[in-house]
Order: structure tokens, then sequence, then C-alpha cells
């Protein structure tokens, strides 16, 4: 089986167990250059937590860890990436990554401040012809369960910038969503980690549910 058919099968696969309800889970991307992939520890398990409290999902409670360029992306159908600081990838990793994509997986990076200028350039590895473009409020990912009118929340802030939605796509469908000045991963945090007000911690889970119920159904 060429490669690309096999990395669809795999992926659509994993999407028919999940509609069925019987294979859910979530993975945080590892990568190389010496940023923080493991940032966030609570961020995840906690989202995990509130998506299967409020938009039924049966999500596995613990989230796994996968490399780039491993072939066990395609268990997957929602990638997460975060971190501070440099990301590297390798041209296999790319196309591993490219392959998971526009086979219907879906990948989040939240920038946890510093990771835009490194993840722009190493995306263009994965992607030479297509640019990050900024998503409308009105974009389906902020209204899938929880409306978000005026787009990306603010959860912390660092620079006085306001919070940007990016995406890629693929067919003219989001395969890719780019958090930036947002940090969103901080607000799935647990309380005490930043001492988030109740509203704010709120604000950050409802955005990360309409993120994986649409990562689920498109």
């Amino acid at each position: 089986m060429k490669i690309e058919n096999l990395t669809k099968a795999l992926v659509f696969g994993v999407f028919f167990l999940t509609a069925n309800g019987t294979a859910q889970e979530l993975a945080i991307l590892k990568y190389k250059g010496g940023g923080d992939w493991y940032g966030n520890p609570t961020a995840l398990p906690n989202l995990i937590a509130f998506c299967n409290q409020n938009i039924n999902t049966k999500i596995t409670s613990k989230p796994q860890t996968v490399e780039v360029g491993s072939a066990d992306i395609f268990q997957f159908p929602l990638l997460h990436m975060t971190g501070h600081g440099n990301v590297f990838f390798s041209e296999a990793d790319a196309e591993n990554l490219r392959n998971y994509l526009i086979s219907g997986g879906f990948l989040h990076i939240d920038d946890n401040y510093g990771m835009k200028p490194f993840i722009t350039k190493e995306l263009k590895k994965v992607f030479p012809d297509k640019d990050l473009i900024e998503l409308a409020a009105n974009h389906k990912i902020f209204n899938t369960v929880y409306k978000f009118p005026k787009g990306l929340p603010k959860i912390h802030e660092h620079d006085g910038k306001r919070p940007q939605a990016f995406g890629i796509f693929q067919d003219d469908r989001l395969v890719l969503l780019f958090t930036y000045e947002s940090d969103l991963g901080d607000g799935w945090e647990d309380t005490e980690v930043h001492n988030d007000p109740a509203d704010v911690r709120e604000k950050a889970l409802k955005m990360g549910a309409n993120i994986v119920k649409y990562a689920f159904e498109n």
C-alpha cells in the first residue's frame, strides 16, 4: 500500500472509531529544537475532563505523547502542541506531519509566549505553498458549542497585543489552528498554577472544548 493511502486508512480508521464512541484520544506533540514541548502539564488533562463533563466526549483521561516523525500520530484525531521557544522539524518530520494533516488529522498549536517566529518558519517545511491565515471571528470554530462573538479570548497578558487565531487550510478544511497572544493552555492548567479567576479559566476551557469538537467533527 502506498504511504499516502496507508496514512489515510489509519487516520480515517481512528475517526470511524471516534464517531462510534469507542476510541477518543488526544496527544501532546513532542518536537525537536530545545523548546519546552512538555509545558503546561496539567492543561490537557483538565481540558479532557471538561470536555467529557460538558460536551459528551469520551476521551481517555490521560493524553499520550507522540513525536512529530512517528507513525503513532496517525492514531489521534487531534494533536496539541505548545511551548515558549525553539522548534525544529526535520524533512521527515515535516513530511509525516503533512501526511497526517492532509489525511484528516488536526493540529492545535498554542503559543505559550515566544514560539511564533520558530513555528512559523518550521510550518513552511510542512506546507511550503501555504501561509497562516487569520481566522475571522465568525469562523465555525468560535461557534461550535460555545459562542465567542469576538473570536479568540484573551487569557494571559504579555505584550498588550490582541489575541489572534491563525489557520492553515487544505481543500477548504481547517487542518491546523495556531493560537497566539491568548495562552489558552495556561487557562486550562490547575487553578493554583496561575491563580486565574474562575471566569478566565472557564473562557479558556470553553474555547478548548470548541477546538476539540471542531477537530472531531471536521
